[in-house]
């Protein structure tokens, strides 16, 4: 950081000037950037902004239009202060007219009672100077270094945005398209004050670019994503600096009449803070980009197939000759993909799903997803079935199953099915060495932490088709989690149009889809949260665009939902009659509930 007003003012070449503060008391803290001596009225031209100012006062006008006009241009320019020296022009103090435009416009006015030499002043300023960028440097590249290594490391959301707090002294929130926390660090701030009313107070925040800071808001945003597609935005919280006092001018310990001193915008985050969130945002994309785990070699060769599959980063030919070196003969065979979740996600100490932006135990999730990836193991061996099975992401295990003949699937599934229920992992502990005695269905989310869900796809009759068999098993098990059956074994036809979306709830496209369709409601919303026009909406849509019917759904008298109505066909600049229009912002609702469900 620059050296501000107020420290050099209590520098030794200052001080022995006998310095006395005119003017401008609130805007002492302001950065100064350079020291410039000028003795010519017209220097405005010349300054960037950012610079304190000396002067003798030989040059300047000597009437009082001209002396306001001199301050407004300095003021004008963004120039941090002015210093007058005594003697030569002004001998008892400067002009009542110049500390009186000093005070309007907010600008720092410093007398020097005593002669000092300016070439001093300006050695030890740029000296201070000097140091700052030197600090900032290394400041930078400890930010490189530090981020550098964590992308090394494939370090978590959280890690990265507690090394961003850490790093920068700020609250760091990290959130997705859909205004959801995924991570924060307070720093040391009030978590609870911090993410109140989040989703309403991030929608104010949208200043323009990549990365930009919002000054009326105080938030630094930069844009998270990898390979053109982005799902998540980082925000730092910066102040610039928090509000100033005022005051009127003083003069000889009495207060000076004019108008009270104008406090200084916002200063703008520094350039280290600009860089630390684009590193870190950096980080986090790599981190989603990498898996990392502690697996065998073999089942390292797994994923990397299945992974290969699901991609396309590898060709099926090359895939087909890995797994049948592994004893897993994938052509001419029938492929059934499987994928194997627990039913609720990573539960809390007392066995609750997780609520809010608190972050869980790093360990508890690789644990579970090892744990389950061995039981689905068992149960392929102890149902004498060949194919690849790996992790697919952080909740779930895919499998590949590779079949002799289709008549074979449901068979081969059923077995895997009461295999994996012999030797799942639940809440009182290891696998169990007997079959599960018999139960009730288990409830819609599931008690426990071992309640597991088999998603199975559509069987195929080729590698190439390989993929969709998995993706569709994929997008049904986690769509299955909002289901109160207790299937044996999920397929596409028990999956309706809210559980896909809940299943492509992080799915940086659906999100953009939302924002698309109902950005501009809810950003109205969060200005205005008394309406709530999203309600009125929801209401209209859900009674099949019957407006009596969704008046008293909404208990609003029809005039009033008529009004409303309109009022969301501005807002939203849609047609509200249209089939096709409400169709396309029912399935929009339909999919924010998804992204914001527990």
């Amino acid at each position: 950081m620059f050296p501000t007003v107020r420290e050099i003012l209590a520098l030794d070449p200052i001080r022995h000037g006998a310095p006395r503060l005119v003017a401008g008391e609130a805007g002492l803290d302001r950065p100064v950037r350079w020291v410039h001596v000028a003795e010519v009225p017209d220097i405005a031209s010349l300054l960037r902004g950012g610079e304190l100012v000396l002067t003798t006062g030989i040059g300047l006008p000597g009437e009082d239009a001209g002396l306001r006009a001199f301050i407004g241009e300095l003021a004008d320019v963004g120039v941090s202060g002015l210093v007058v020296e005594l003697g030569r022009r002004y001998v008892s103090g400067v002009p009542r007219v110049m500390a009186a435009a000093a005070a309007r416009r907010g600008l720092p006015l410093v007398e020097l009672r005593r002669a000092t030499p300016f070439v001093r002043v300006t050695e030890a300023v740029h000296a201070l100077i000097v140091d700052a960028q030197l600090t900032e440097l290394r400041a930078t590249e400890e930010i490189h270094q530090r981020f550098t290594e964590l992308s090394v490391e494939g370090a978590g959301p959280a890690e990265v945005v507690r090394q961003a707090a850490e790093l920068s002294g700020c609250p760091v929130v990290l959130e997705n398209l859909s205004r959801q926390v995924l991570a924060y660090d307070p720093a040391g701030q009030s978590a609870e004050l911090l993410l109140d009313g989040w989703e309403q107070h991030s929608r104010r925040i949208s200043p323009p670019g990549r990365t930009a800071y919002d000054a009326d808001r105080g938030w630094l945003v930069t844009t998270v994503g990898a390979r053109g597609q982005d799902w998540g935005r980082l925000l730092l919280r910066w102040p610039g600096g928090g509000e100033l006092t005022t005051g009127a001018p003083v003069r000889d310990g009495a207060p000076e009449p004019g108008p009270a001193d104008v406090a200084p915008p916002p200063q703008a985050p520094p350039t280290r803070l600009t860089i630390l969130v684009e590193r870190a945002a950096s980080a986090l994309a790599l981190g989603r980009l990498i898996w990392r785990d502690a697996e065998g070699l073999e089942r390292q060769i797994h994923r990397t197939l299945l992974t290969a599959l699901l991609d396309h980063s590898r060709p099926v030919d090359e895939v087909a000759l890995r797994a049948r070196a592994l004893g897993v003969v994938l052509e001419r065979r029938h492929l059934v993909g499987v994928v194997v979740r627990y039913r609720g996600d990573e539960p809390a100490a007392d066995g609750t799903p997780p609520e809010g932006p608190a972050p869980v135990d790093p360990e508890a999730g690789p644990a579970r997803l090892r744990d389950l990836s061995e039981a689905v193991g068992q149960a392929l061996r102890e149902a004498k079935l060949t194919g690849l099975s790996s992790a697919v992401d952080d909740q779930s295990v895919g499998v590949l199953l590779a079949l002799p003949d289709p008549a074979a699937e449901e068979r081969a599934l059923a077995g895997f099915a009461a295999a994996l229920r012999r030797n799942r992992v639940d809440a009182a502990g290891p696998r169990a060495a007997e079959p599960a005695p018999a139960r009730t269905p288990e409830p819609a989310r599931g008690n426990g932490a071992g309640a597991v869900i088999v998603a199975a796809g559509s069987g195929v009759g080729s590698l190439r088709e390989a993929r969709r068999s998995l993706v569709e098993a994929r997008q049904v098990a986690d769509a299955a989690r909002r289901d109160r059956r207790d299937l044996p074994i999920f397929r596409l036809p028990h999956v309706g149009l809210a559980g896909l979306l809940h299943l492509l709830r992080d799915e940086p496209r659906l999100q953009t889809f939302v924002e698309r369709e109902l950005g501009a409601l809810l950003a109205y919303d969060a200005r205005h949260p008394r309406e709530q026009l999203l309600g009125t909406l929801r209401a209209y849509l859900e009674q099949g665009r019957n407006k009596s019917a969704a008046a008293a759904a909404a208990h609003l008298s029809r005039p009033a939902f008529y009004e409303r109505l309109a009022r969301i066909a501005r807002i939203l600049d849609a047609d509200l009659d249209s089939v096709e229009v409400c169709l396309s912002l029912h399935v929009a609702l339909l999919a924010l509930d998804a992204v914001r469900a527990p």
